[in-house]
């Protein structure tokens, strides 16, 4: 009966990430089409990171209120209406542009909207992931969704890059309309068993500052899981300093073509990933695939870097994405397995506003260190062009070819220096699991 029951909600789980991994490859379409479009409009670094900031930070803000509505309220519904919330954001950017009116500061408002949508999304379908999935397979679930995002990321930049061409900005939001469409209707047609909860946690409506002070007393009263979060924290914020400059990068030495090959053949390094994490389930204990993976991350980071070589971006970068499913499913399955289903949802809200509070800011500090300051000290006359331009060489994008290189040492840096803490290393001993496979 148990392995029945089992069996139902892992089909469940696989009807709901099917769709969305529809959804996320027409939304990594949008993302990357848009990204283009904005940069050869401004030519400005500074404006395009900044989609990269209004993608994520109107989302942290609003994130211990979607918290708190998650542990309460039907996670399948939450999905379901923040699918729609983002088809008609998608809806009103093609209208503008048809119409077009389409302008900078619109496509920053709409992705703002986006940002919660997506939040709530995210919540809702990582907090229904453990009242689906056996505990024994969580790595794996985790690298299954880890796969739809790799998937999103291999194919959209070479498909958007041809579709730009054929069906234009345009044709391209109604894809993504269209997979959110396709996404709500697999919701539609499951059922998502309700999680176990307490009188206390129904009857307890808190506003959202004292949810905040809850995930956070929850977390911090962990000291395994604190790590972990200032880990993160950090982490995040080295590696989106450079994340959100390969386009430029790329694009200061290549056409837009050739970006969206290299995207292709890097981004493939994920699929890979997440096929093995899915596959295999990660490392013993998790904590080592975290660890391990951001070492193998910042070295990739380096060698970016280091020459204007499309050969050594891809290998770099195949190896790069190839560590993030790693990284990123072996601390889910970290979080799930040691919070309790209940309140997933407010502690995951705590926990993803702050470890992904340094992104926006890396985003906002990105383009003006690019444009201000590191461009600039490597020009052919710049500052350091006799001493580290002899090495990476000078000119346009080897400022962010330098950056690529600073971040890259500091993740190795800090990663190194997170091992000797006992309590982070030593997480998964010290800390009980919460949840059983009693279905």
């Amino acid at each position: 009966m148990i392995q029945h029951t089992q069996t139902h909600h892992l089909r469940v789980f696989i009807i709901i990430w099917l769709g969305q991994l529809i959804s996320l490859i027409g939304s990594e379409l949008t993302g990357f089409a848009l990204g283009i479009w904005v940069y050869q409009k401004t030519g400005s670094v500074t404006h395009y990171s900044l989609i990269s900031v209004f993608t994520l930070l109107p989302g942290l803000i609003i994130s211990p209120l979607a918290g708190a509505l998650i542990d309460r309220e039907s996670r399948r519904w939450v999905m379901i209406f923040s699918n729609c919330g983002a088809a008609l954001s998608v809806g009103a950017i093609a209208l503008l542009l048809v119409t077009g009116k389409l302008a900078i500061w619109h496509i920053y408002i709409i992705v703002a909207f986006l940002s919660i949508c997506n939040v709530y999304h995210w919540l809702a379908y990582s907090a229904s992931i453990t009242l689906l999935v056996p505990q024994q397979h969580l790595g794996r679930a985790s690298g299954m969704t880890q796969l739809g995002e790799a998937v999103g990321k291999l194919i959209s930049p070479i498909l958007a890059s041809i579709l730009l061409v054929t069906i234009q900005l345009q044709g391209i939001f109604l894809l993504d309309f269209s997979s959110f469409l396709f996404a709500i209707v697999t919701l539609l047609i499951i059922q998502i068993r309700e999680v176990k909860t307490t009188n206390n946690n129904q009857d307890d409506k808190k506003f959202p500052l004292q949810e905040v002070r809850f995930g956070w007393n929850y977390i911090t009263a962990r000291p395994g899981l604190f790590a972990l979060l200032v880990y993160f924290t950090i982490a995040n914020f080295t590696v989106s300093t450079a994340e959100v400059l390969i386009t430029p990068l790329v694009l200061s030495f290549a056409s837009s073509t050739v970006l969206g090959n290299v995207l292709f053949l890097a981004g493939s390094g994920m699929l890979v990933g997440s096929v093995v994490m899915s596959a295999w389930g990660g490392l013993r204990p998790y904590i080592y695939g975290v660890l391990g993976g951001e070492l193998l991350l910042g070295f990739c980071f380096i060698l970016i870097g280091l020459k204007t070589s499309v050969s050594l971006i891809i290998v770099a970068g195949f190896a790069a994405f190839f560590s993030v499913p790693t990284i990123n499913s072996s601390s889910q399955a970290i979080w799930q397995s040691k919070v309790a289903p209940h309140l997933q949802g407010r502690v995951f809200a705590v926990r993803k506003m702050l470890a992904w509070s340094s992104r926006p800011l890396a985003y906002l500090i990105a383009g003006p260190l690019a444009d201000k300051v590191f461009e600039p000290l490597m020009k052919k006359n710049g500052f350091l062009a006799g001493t580290i331009g002899q090495v990476i060489g000078v000119g346009s994008g080897r400022g962010i070819g330098l950056i690529f290189i600073v971040m890259g040492t500091l993740t190795i840096l800090f990663t190194l220096v997170a091992y000797q803490y006992p309590r982070l290393r030593l997480v998964e001993d010290e800390l009980p699991n919460t949840i059983t496979d009693n279905y």
